[in-house]
């Protein structure tokens, strides 16, 4: 798939006064329109500017084989302020097997850019499932951010892209062994009514997993896929519907979730979690 930014985020950014001093608009060069109101002092490259330097960079470090067929996801919020990119790479792939299940592992790397002041420069790494589309972060280490300014470069990202394959497959080996072990339903239940702090959003995690289980085994694998499916969708496939609130923030929202997701798996009870 070719490279190509959407057309409604790849514009130049303009700045105007506001009646107020310490303020100024983010101007759309493009359309005239207004995108967000920030602080005198903001600066900020434009959305183009930021992820053509992310690909530029990307294309260097990877191989043309790793690069293959690689697919390009866009979201935006916030009338264009907010952008993510996520690049899934099917050809860096490992396999995660169960007893009774098998699916491959794709390397992804998540962009994020604001010119509205709510998002600094951010990269992340993760893993997409292949089996169910459901996307993964690996955690707040694996993050690069830096702030966001008219010159801003990339300077750690060809360390990160370097380290980055190599944790995809040091990660991979950590989800085999959750594939292997074993888990029962009463535990997870109660895992999980301790750490989501919510009886309807465990109960409803709790199906999920059971959904989970009946494809993939009773195992810690099937809940971290019950997980993924809460940060990857929000529909009546799993019953954690966004509400729509007008505001044009589901992509912000959907992101976050990913974020939950990192924090739960790095939480002491799910690290400790086996079959009792």
């Amino acid at each position: 798939m070719a490279f190509d930014i959407p057309t409604d985020i790849d514009f130049d950014v303009a700045f105007e006064p506001t009646k107020l001093d310490d303020k100024k608009y983010v101007i759309n060069a493009t359309t005239g329109k207004p995108v967000a109101i920030v602080g005198q002092n903001f600066k900020c490259a434009s959305h183009g500017d930021f992820y053509r330097e992310v690909y530029d960079t990307v294309t260097q470090e990877f191989s043309q084989a790793e690069l293959l067929d690689a697919k390009f996801k866009w979201r935006t919020a916030n009338k264009g302020g907010w952008s993510m990119l996520d690049i899934t790479l099917p050809n860096m792939v490992t396999r995660i097997e169960t007893e009774q299940h098998s699916t491959e592992l794709g390397n992804r790397i998540i962009a994020l850019h604001g010119i509205d002041g709510t998002c600094s420069n951010q990269v992340y790494f993760g893993q997409i499932d292949f089996f169910c589309t459901n996307g993964m972060i690996r955690g707040e280490y694996d993050k690069i951010k830096r702030k966001n300014t008219a010159n801003f470069t990339l300077s750690s990202f060809i360390f990160e892209l370097a380290r980055a394959r190599r944790d995809f497959y040091e990660e991979a080996s950590k989800m085999q062994v959750w594939a292997e072990t074993k888990t029962n339903g009463s535990t997870v239940l109660k895992l999980l009514e301790d750490m989501l702090n919510s009886e309807r959003k465990a109960e409803k995690m709790y199906h999920l997993y059971l959904a989970e289980a009946a494809t993939r085994g009773h195992n810690k694998w099937a809940l971290y896929s019950a997980f993924t499916n809460y940060a990857s969708y929000a529909d009546d496939r799993n019953g954690f519907n966004l509400k729509n609130t007008g505001n044009d923030t589901q992509s912000i929202s959907m992101w976050k979730r990913e974020h939950e997701v990192s924090q739960w798996i790095s939480d002491k009870r799910f690290i400790e979690l086996e079959a009792a």
